[in-house]
């Protein structure tokens, strides 16, 4: 084998030395993370802000309907949207669960109802068939969509429900009719509870506590409450004629006016002005864009204001048994208990007048009008619309579309 051989004064040369080639690979990067995720941690922040944001509210959109429409255009749009929630197997269910638990309520308490039918006959509660019609329209009109239905809610319905029944049983041993009457009030007030949850409760509650007032008073209520009110008026009526001017006495529930003795008997109690006149503040109430404290105020005042009018009916018949006694006899006697009403329903009105100046509304309450005469339809339901939005709360609100065709309406 040759070997090459170099001579000493050749000078050594190095040989080129050739690099290996660097593998280039991608930089590692942090488990979970993308390369367009490789922003700073204020910017990945600030862009998933508006996801949590934007996260749908659980269950369906609530409902808000204009209230500048003409009352057959609200009508109409609520009756669409029941037919939608018909259609819908999830609002369908809890409605019909209603329906049929309300049915089997009402045959239970069928004798009940007849018993409240027999008391409408007689004047101090001719109101009575008015109240369950007057009910059912604002569960009508104050229906909402049905959220799920909580354990909290489908226990509290049962302990009502089992609370109520335990009552009634407990008053049919002691044949407590007018008491077993009351208790369809809280039994369906739990069939709400049970069947469509606190969504439902909370827009169906004052309506159907609103038919207590269908069934007459217990007979130990009326005997206790019949005396007091007779020497009440008794007294108040004299007390006005004397400031009038004119001689009277007080013996007992008689009031003396010269050589003629007026008898408060029962019907001149004031009682059964009182028990309409109750029943229509609390409906006047439901109707009304009134705050919580002015709603107190204007059911507090349902009492006095019904004293006083009956008093005053008393008093003008005193006075006019001094001049005429027929006119008194015929007119005041007979026919002052038409006026009764207009003028209750006129100083009911002039106290909402002075709630509304004392009182400051809330925002989106502006140009509120007292709820005694409205806007030209009934303000329903307007506590509900002016109650703050969260951000992640939807609400459907429908509207009339002209241009549509009849009977159709557009959502939102």
């Amino acid at each position: 084998m040759d070997v090459l051989r170099r001579s000493p004064a050749e000078p050594r040369q190095r040989a080129p030395s050739v690099k290996a080639p660097i593998p280039i690979t991608p930089p590692r990067r942090p488990v979970g993370t993308s390369a367009g995720r490789a922003a700073p941690t204020a910017a990945r922040a600030t862009t998933s802000a508006p996801a949590a944001v934007a996260k749908p509210a659980a269950g369906p959109a609530a409902r808000a309907f204009p209230d500048d429409v003409s009352l057959w255009d609200a009508v109409r749009l609520r009756l669409l949207a029941l037919r939608d929630d018909l259609s819908d197997p999830e609002q369908r269910q809890p409605l019909v669960l209603v329906a049929v638990l309300t049915a089997l309520l009402m045959f239970s308490y069928w004798p009940g109802f007849l018993n409240a039918r027999a008391a409408w006959t007689s004047p101090q509660y001719s109101h009575g068939w008015l109240v369950p019609l007057f009910a059912v329209a604002m569960l009508f009109w104050w229906r909402q969509p049905v959220r799920a239905v909580t354990p909290s809610a489908r226990w509290a319905g049962l302990v009502l429900l089992a609370a109520s029944f335990a009552l009634r049983l407990f008053v049919a041993r002691y044949r407590i009719i007018t008491i077993d009457m009351y208790t369809f009030v809280p039994v369906l007030a739990g069939v709400m509870l049970l069947s469509g949850g606190w969504s439902m409760f909370r827009w169906a509650c004052l309506p159907v506590g609103f038919l207590i007032f269908m069934y007459p008073l217990p007979d130990e209520a009326t005997r206790y409450l019949l005396g007091p009110l007779q020497t009440l008026a008794t007294a108040v009526s004299t007390f006005g004629i004397q400031t009038l001017g004119i001689d009277a006495i007080r013996e007992g529930n008689q009031i003396i006016v010269g050589d003629r003795h007026l008898g408060v008997v029962d019907a001149c109690s004031g009682l059964r002005m009182l028990t309409i006149f109750v029943a229509l503040s609390a409906a006047i109430v439901m109707l009304g864009r009134g705050d919580w404290a002015e709603n107190v105020v204007i059911l507090a005042s349902s009492v006095p204001i019904a004293l006083i009018v009956n008093a005053i009916r008393i008093t003008i018949t005193g006075v006019m048994y001094t001049f005429n006694p027929d006119i008194a006899e015929k007119i005041f006697h007979d026919w002052a208990g038409y006026f009764m009403m207009p003028l209750a329903l006129a100083m009911l009105y002039a106290e909402q007048q002075v709630l509304a100046w004392m009182f400051v509304a809330h925002d989106g309450a502006a140009g509120r009008v007292p709820a005694l005469l409205g806007a030209g339809q009934m303000q329903l339901g307007a506590m509900r619309s002016r109650r703050p939005q969260g951000p992640g709360r939807v609400v459907r609100t429908f509207s009339v579309n002209p241009a549509a065709k009849p009977g159709g309406y557009r959502s939102g």
